[in-house]
C-alpha cells in the first residue's frame, strides 16, 4: 500500500486516541533541536584599512598555506561577507532574487582558534554557527574533491549550499539560473574579504556532489555547489 495510506491510518489512529482520552505516542525531540551546538560569533568589522579597489587588484587564486590557524574574528568576517545580515528586514551582503536567500554555508573546519575541528552550519540571523559534525573532515572533504589537496591544507573549507526550491516555487525553471547566479555573488563577497584580511582563498567546483552531501549530512533537497579552502597564504 501506498504511504499515503499508512499516514492516513496513522494521522486517524491518534484522533481517536485523543478521543478516547488514552495517551498518545511521545515525540523524540531530534538533536537539532536539544543537544545542537551553538556558537556566538564576534560582531564583525564594518570598514577596514584596505579598499575595495584594492581587494579588487590583488584577489588570487591561493592554493598554498601556511598551516596557521586563522582566528574567530576572521571566520566572522568571512561568514558575514558572503551572507550576513545588513538591515533588520533580513537583507544580505549579496543579492538575491525575490529576496528568497536559497544559499546555506558550512564549515569544514580544521585549524581555527577557539572552535573545535568539525562541519558548521552558519545561520545569518544571530551570526553564530550551529555544529552539524564533529572531527576535522577536511581530508575527506579534499577526497570528495578529486583529490584537490588545498581542500585539505586550507584552515577551513566554506562550503555553499542550495536549496533550490526556495527560488524555483516562485520562478520555475529560472530559478535555478538565479541561485547560480546568487552563489557567484556570494562567492566573490568572501573572495574580496579573504583578500582585504590577507588571507588566501580559492573557488573549488570539482567534486562529487554526493559525497559532499553525505559528509556534510545534508538534506535531501540542498544541493552542495561551491567549496573555497580559506588559510593564512603560503
Amino acid at each position: 500500500m501506498g504511504r499515503s495510506y499508512w499516514h492516513y491510518l496513522a494521522t486517524l489512529a491518534i484522533l481517536l486516541a485523543t478521543l478516547c482520552g488514552c495517551p498518545q505516542p511521545a515525540t523524540t525531540p531530534t538533536p537539532s533541536q536539544e543537544q545542537a551546538e551553538v556558537i556566538k560569533l564576534p560582531e564583525p568589522r564594518y570598514d577596514s584599512d584596505v579598499s575595495l579597489e584594492q581587494s579588487l587588484l590583488e584577489r588570487r587564486s591561493i592554493r598554498s598555506y601556511t598551516g596557521q590557524p586563522l582566528t574567530l574574528q576572521e571566520i566572522s568576517q568571512l561568514l558575514w561577507a558572503a551572507q550576513g545580515l545588513t538591515d533588520p528586514r533580513g537583507f544580505r551582503t549579496a543579492p538575491s532574487a525575490g529576496g528568497l536567500y536559497p544559499l546555506e554555508l558550512y564549515i569544514v573546519a580544521g585549524d581555527v582558534e577557539g572552535l573545535a575541528a568539525g562541519v558548521y552550519r552558519y545561520q545569518p540571523d544571530g551570526h553564530q554557527l550551529v555544529k552539524a559534525g564533529d572531527g576535522d573532515k577536511r581530508a575527506e572533504l579534499a577526497e570528495a574533491a578529486l583529490g584537490q589537496e588545498w581542500v585539505e591544507e586550507g584552515a577551513v573549507s566554506i562550503v555553499f549550499t542550495a536549496v533550490y526550491e526556495r527560488t524555483t516555487g516562485k520562478y520555475g525553471d529560472r530559478g535555478i539560473r538565479y541561485v547560480h547566479m546568487e552563489a557567484g555573488h556570494a562567492a566573490q563577497n568572501l573572495c574580496l574579504q579573504a583578500t582585504a584580511l590577507g588571507l588566501g582563498a580559492v573557488t573549488v567546483g570539482a567534486f562529487h556532489d554526493g559525497e559532499v552531501s553525505q559528509l556534510l549530512n545534508l538534506p535531501a533537497e540542498e544541493e552542495p555547489l561551491y567549496i573555497i579552502p580559506v588559510g593564512i597564504r603560503g
